[in-house]
């Protein structure tokens, strides 16, 4: 489709905060073995123009899960994958991972443009590049087509909002950082607003244009999680509010926070409904993806320039698409709470949490899978995966919970 190069030039700046370093700078190490980021070629009739890449773990099982990556203004699907810490998960967890990759010629800053009606529609442009390649990963890989989620910066978080909205049917879950509601610009011209310093509309406002994005469909709608930095001048904090408005009014659900948590970096997590919902406010971070270099099993990713040393919110996010439930899963951090909040034992003892399931799930003790909540390490199942049902779990190693203390 036709691009105005000039207007993308200044959208592109703004949008993903015009990554100064060099892409080539922010690249960490791959670890030494025989999996690699690759491009691929032959995916679909690819009207987005878009570049695939992908990243299969060695030892991938059939049937594995998938994340879609979409990078950030200014960056490339390798800078992207190497920084968020996305592929220590895939790695671990064994999903693969698809990195979606903008090409200067469709925007001059390589962002997504998530601000074109034809690139964000259901069955067009850069939307069905992508889709695409989710379907090119099921035939060729084997993908579990229950079980594709879809992760994104900026213009890639406001690209996922585009990716939920149009493929409901194809998503189960997804992340928006530091992002914009669906269709909050159509344009250049209105890109700006929306950027800084927001748009204001209604939830039922913002869900309408979800659910106009495929019209009539009735099926299941994935979960959301937002994240923010409180200090974002780029895309201005509004967004958080106005996405969190938007998701919760398509999937149902209270503007009101069923539970609060505070986690590490300042970070405020409120969730909504029966935890359809997510928003993360990261205290005094500003725009970009939030990671904790290090070698904790919450901890990931390499920091630089829009790769903000906070909080790993990759983690949560695999977390929270229920990756982690086979296998070592990351410990979870001694300081998070939950509502309602934990009793603990003494410091010295062994820690021992007890909760609801609810809240063992979403202070990241737990993974739920069909209804029902499982210990982390051990999957243990622990009952129905509500408020109703209250469990003990006893934390006996760095990566693993048992019941019972």
């Amino acid at each position: 489709m036709p691009r105005s190069s000039s207007l993308i030039a200044r959208v592109a700046g703004a949008t993903a905060g015009v990554v100064l370093a060099a892409a080539t700078a922010l690249v960490a190490a791959l670890p030494a073995q025989a999996a690699s980021l690759t491009q691929v070629t032959g995916f679909g009739s690819n009207p987005g123009n878009l570049a695939m890449y992908a990243y299969r773990p060695d030892g991938l099982p059939a049937g594995a899960p998938a994340v879609v990556l979409l990078h950030g203004c200014v960056q490339n699907a390798s800078t992207y994958v190497a920084n968020s810490g996305w592929q220590k998960y895939a790695d671990q967890w064994k999903f693969t991972l698809i990195a979606p990759q903008q090409p200067s010629g469709n925007n001059a800053n390589s962002c997504f443009n998530w601000f074109e009606t034809g690139d964000t529609a259901r069955g067009q442009g850069e939307a069905l590049s992508i889709k695409q390649m989710v379907d090119y990963a099921k035939t060729n890989y084997g993908t579990d087509g229950a079980r594709v989620y879809v992760s994104g910066l900026s213009a890639g978080g406001a690209m996922s909002a585009a990716m939920l909205a149009a493929y409901p049917d194809v998503f189960a879950a997804g992340s928006i950082i530091a992002g914009i509601p669906y269709r909050c610009a159509t344009s250049t011209v209105t890109a700006f607003s929306c950027m800084n310093p927001g748009v204001d509309k209604t939830p039922a406002q913002w869900g309408d244009l979800v659910r106009g994005a495929y019209a009539g469909y009735t099926g299941k709608r994935p979960r959301v999680a937002i994240w923010h930095g409180t200090s974002d001048t780029t895309v201005a904090t509004a967004n958080a509010a106005e996405s969190r408005d938007q998701w919760t009014n398509v999937l149902g659900v209270s503007t009101t926070p069923t539970s609060t948590s505070t986690l590490p970096a300042g970070t405020g997590l409120e969730v909504y409904g029966s935890d359809q919902v997510r928003l993360y406010r990261v205290s005094g971070m500003g725009h970009g993806t939030p990671v904790d270099p290090g070698t904790g099993a919450d901890q990931c990713g390499t920091a630089g320039a829009y790769f903000l040393d906070t909080i790993c919110s990759t983690y949560r996010d695999a977390v929270f698409f229920g990756l982690g439930g086979g296998g070592a899963s990351p410990s979870p951090t001694p300081t998070a709470t939950a509502s309602p909040t934990p009793t603990a034992s003494p410091t010295g003892a062994p820690v021992c949490v007890t909760a609801s399931n609810y809240a063992h799930v979403v202070a990241g003790r737990a993974y739920q899978s069909g209804g029902y909540a499982y210990a982390l390490g051990s999957g243990q199942r622990m009952g129905l995966y509500n408020t109703f049902y209250t469990s003990t779990l006893k934390q006996t190693g760095p990566a693993y919970w048992v019941i019972g203390c």
